[in-house]
């Protein structure tokens, strides 16, 4: 009889304090996740020592929570997985020294894992992984196409080369007086209002599956204040939809692109961003006619927490391979090399 696998995991790289359990590294046990939105939304964005402050006041609370929701004890527990990075330095920090601290009272294995292969991982919460696959990472800080081979392989074959999707997001949000975060407000105008400005798509050179979106940010700004300056009314709405049309064209665009260049089984979408429903309804759409598989994960899979954490950190705790006491929090972690 297989023994089930039980991993512990702890996610602070941000702003969300979360702690999860996960069997065999498909199934959720318990996902508790603090967030502290209410906290960074008067500043207009994540504040990194007040994330810090509330990750040291609720990461023990959050543990205690999750394991009493699982009806488990530490003792049942196989292995240990914390973010690594990257992130905020401040707050990795408390997950890390949290996560070494269990490991050590308890005797337990300890496992770093990259934040963004927590987020691709998170489809394994979904459906099982088949390779090749291409993960299409959309978040606050990363706009990435990345490709597996086997579990734990990963390539990075684009990358945004300044503003993140997410970061245009928020930006342009700030821009029309929305309240942080972003997304999620410019997603809803978006479906209120029509693409009517003729706004840039940044294609970058022949055959790049890189990513730009500073320029939109920049147009969009521009837009608004030549409207204003010429007492032009332009809508929220039709600014939101026209926006969001130019950042889905890029990102499915490419992403199309490069899965048929890589003849990949599966197209996996992760990241924060992948919540935008635009952005989901464009992939559907056009995955229709691929013969590509399309997994996108349920919203609470999307953002920040500890079940792909946990998920991620199976597979490391598989293929043997542990953390130690001199761990620490590595905001510049490489993922092609963690």
């Amino acid at each position: 009889m297989i023994k089930d696998t039980y991993v512990l995991g702890i996610e602070t790289s941000c702003d969300e304090t979360a702690v999860a359990i996960i069997k065999n590294g498909t199934e959720i046990v318990t996902n508790i996740v603090s967030s502290q939105i209410e906290s960074h939304k008067r500043f207009g964005g994540v504040v990194p020592e007040i994330a810090s402050r509330h990750h040291v006041e609720q990461v023990t609370f959050v543990l205690e929570e999750a394991l009493e929701q699982a009806d488990m004890t530490m003792e049942e527990i196989d292995c240990i997985a914390v973010t690594e990075g990257p992130g905020l330095v401040g707050a990795l920090l408390i997950g890390v020294n949290a996560a070494k601290a269990l490991a050590f009272a308890h005797n337990k294995p300890l496992v770093g894992v990259h934040h963004i292969a927590g987020h691709i991982y998170a489809n394994r919460l979904v459906k099982e992984m088949k390779f090749p696959l291409l993960s299409l990472v959309v978040s606050g800080g990363h706009t990435e196409l990345v490709l597996m081979k086997e579990h734990g392989s990963f390539e990075v074959i684009g990358e945004t080369r300044d503003d993140a999707a997410g970061e245009a997001y928020d930006k342009v949000a700030r821009t029309l007086s929305l309240p942080y975060p972003g997304g999620p407000h410019i997603d809803r105008l978006a479906h209120e209002g029509e693409a009517t400005l003729d706004l840039p798509r940044a294609w970058l050179e022949e055959g790049s599956y890189d990513f730009s979106f500073s320029g939109l940010k920049s147009a969009v700004i521009n837009t608004l204040h030549n409207a204003k300056q010429k007492g032009q009314t332009i809508y929220p709405q039709d600014l939101a939809a026209s926006f969001q049309a130019s950042v889905i064209d890029v990102l499915v665009t490419k992403t199309v692109k490069a899965v048929k260049e890589y003849k990949v089984e599966q197209l996996l979408l992760a990241g924060g961003v992948a919540a935008n429903k635009g952005l989901r309804a464009a992939l559907e759409e056009v995955f229709k006619e691929l013969d590509t598989e399309l997994i996108i994960p349920p919203l609470s899979l999307c953002t920040d927490n500890a079940a792909m954490i946990a998920a991620a950190g199976t597979i490391l705790f598989e293929q043997g391979k542990r953390g130690d006491m001199a761990m620490n929090a590595n905001p510049g972690l490489d993922i092609e090399n963690f």
